[in-house]
């Protein structure tokens, strides 16, 4: 079965820092692209990172230059690294794969992401001031 388990998140206070990690289960990493997504109570869900089969990566505005996305295929893991973090990036974090060759695709746990081919569980940041 095609999955993603998430790790990482909790609660800090503003201005420190997170890491979240998500590893693949059920098909070939190095298929895959990963996204970041993440939706607070009542808002859209949004696209925050992606990082590419390269390595290349691209990034929301609001959290350029503070949130750096990665991927290691040794550990068929895919993390998103969270610095100076603020109130506002509190919301439930969800990652994303786009697998190569696999047409399923499904809109996330909360049902209003973008369709992808599998997703996390979820894990919520908490920051406060």
């Amino acid at each position: 079965e095609v999955s993603l388990v998430e790790s990482g998140g909790g609660s800090v206070q503003a201005g420190r820092s997170l890491t979240l990690a998500c590893t693949g289960r059920g098909f070939t990493f190095n298929d895959a692209q990963f996204y970041w997504y993440r939706q607070a109570p009542g808002k859209e869900c949004i696209e925050v990172a992606f990082i590419g089969y390269y390595g290349d990566t691209q990034y929301s505005d609001s959290v350029e230059g503070r949130f750096t996305i990665s991927r290691d295929s040794t550990k068929e893991s895919a993390y998103l690294q969270m610095k100076d973090l603020r109130p506002e990036d509190t919301a439930v974090y969800y990652c994303a794969a786009h697998i190569w060759g696999n047409r399923d695709k499904t809109s996330g746990p909360s049902g209003d992401c973008p369709p992808q081919n599998t997703w996390g569980q979820g894990t919520q940041v908490t920051v406060s001031s």
